[in-house]
């Protein structure tokens, strides 16, 4: 009886060498009558062979020279040490036929350790086909959805048909980033309103879409992402720069690395002066005009316009006496990088420099009432005027302040010159 081959667990391979002629008869009966009784009844060859557990003896042989050599294959369905107990018995014939003999096993094979390679490579053969047909991930379904649902989302925008999402026809706000796949990454977490800028060559309709909206570049945090940055800000109307994490694109940052890489954006002015860059913030395109913005949806044109000298309002002679002495004092200030300090009677107490004015600030006395300097007034200057009961603050230009408290009054030189 042969032994079934979906059973089969190991093959014994054995090496047979004789002195003389022997033919495959020989040597199958040398191995049946000289291990019988050898093991005992549970592991007789006949038995074994009658009730499947092992399979037919094969054996081939080929003589030269007056000698025989050659292999015998026996398969095996009992398990290893069974198996492994039979080999060995082999390895004591020591004649076929009438010659001497000698049988060596070469190895135990496992059948189904070589089925299992087979099955693993198969199903590697089997999954790469069906994922290059389909092009959908085996291990995230709900990934593949979602970028199904941007790469339907995502837009162009203007004549340069700039990759955009939905939404920067109609926000108040965009944000500028470098290409395509940074577009893609935003719209994955439900950011509309950004567009690709494309390269360091930014489109003319980008710079007037620039100029129309709170505009935030939004960077890589490597040299490329520095190199578009200065041609976003020597050409583009920037108000806020965010920068992904060092040596990150923004197309790999997770949701939770955007959000905090926006929520940590900074002014540009700010940002120029934190970085040393070598911009002179005076010939940065005109971000930073408070009234240059549109208001925001919801809000009042008379609070988008708060300092921005658009409201029409009478002056009287004191403070026309008082301006007079602003334009006086920011005429002797020129080019120069500093700040004049001046007390409630429009008197001069101290004088720093534009770097030092927030330090200054913080740790002043009540004394000072009015700063008037060369830089441009920021959202944290405000902040830092109002805790110290500053009255007047005066830049040459007025950054784009979402809180501006009744408290202060903030003014630009543009505006004191027109007055």
């Amino acid at each position: 009886m042969d032994i079934d081959p979906s059973t089969t667990k190991y093959v014994i391979k054995a090496k047979l060498e004789a002195n003389g002629v022997v033919e495959k008869p020989d040597v199958v009966g040398a191995i049946f009558g000289q291990t019988e009784g050898l093991l005992g009844d549970e592991l007789d060859l006949r038995d074994l062979q009658k009730s499947g557990r092992m399979g037919r003896i094969e054996v081939e042989v080929s003589s030269s020279k007056g000698k025989a050599s050659g292999t015998i294959s026996v398969p095996s369905s009992l398990d290893l040490v069974e198996t492994s107990i039979l080999a060995a018995a082999f390895e004591t014939i020591d004649r076929v036929g009438p010659c001497k003999a000698n049988i060596g096993i070469e190895e135990i094979k496992d059948v189904r350790e070589s089925k299992r390679n087979k099955i693993v490579q198969r199903a590697k053969e089997l999954l790469s086909d069906t994922v290059e047909e389909s092009k959908v991930p085996t291990g995230n379904l709900t990934e593949s959805v979602r970028q199904e649902v941007q790469m339907e989302e995502i837009s162009e925008y203007g004549g340069s048909k700039s990759p955009a999402g939905p939404n920067v026809g109609d926000s108040d706000a965009i944000i500028l980033v470098e290409g395509r796949s940074d577009v893609l990454n935003l719209l994955k977490y439900g950011i509309k309103n950004a567009i690709a800028v494309e390269g360091t060559d930014v489109p003319g309709d980008i710079k007037k879409l620039s100029s129309e909206r709170v505009t935030t570049a939004f960077v890589d945090g490597d040299r490329g992402g520095t190199l578009i940055l200065q041609e976003l800000l020597e050409t583009t109307e920037i108000d806020y720069v965010a920068q992904a994490p060092e040596n990150t694109e923004v197309e790999e940052l997770t949701q939770k690395q955007i959000m905090k890489a926006l929520r940590s954006k900074i002014p540009v002015d700010q940002y120029v002066e934190m970085y040393d860059l070598d911009i002179d913030i005076d010939d940065l395109p005109d971000a930073t005009s408070y009234d240059r913005k549109p208001p925001v949806k919801g809000e009042s044109s008379s609070k988008a316009g708060k300092g921005s000298g658009k409201r029409e309002k009478k002056i009287d002679s004191k403070k026309k006496s008082e301006h007079d002495t602003y334009r006086e004092l920011i005429s002797d200030i020129g080019k120069d990088k500093k700040a004049k300090l001046l007390n409630g009677d429009n008197n001069v107490i101290n004088e720093v420099s534009t770097s030092e004015l927030a330090d200054t600030l913080m740790e002043k006395g009540d004394e000072v009432k009015k700063v008037i300097f060369n830089g441009i007034v920021t959202q944290r200057l405000v902040d830092i005027s109002v805790e110290s009961n500053i009255e007047t603050i005066v830049g040459r230009k007025v950054g784009n302040i979402p809180k501006l408290p009744t408290s202060l009054e903030v003014l630009s030189w543009d505006q004191l010159k027109n007055n």
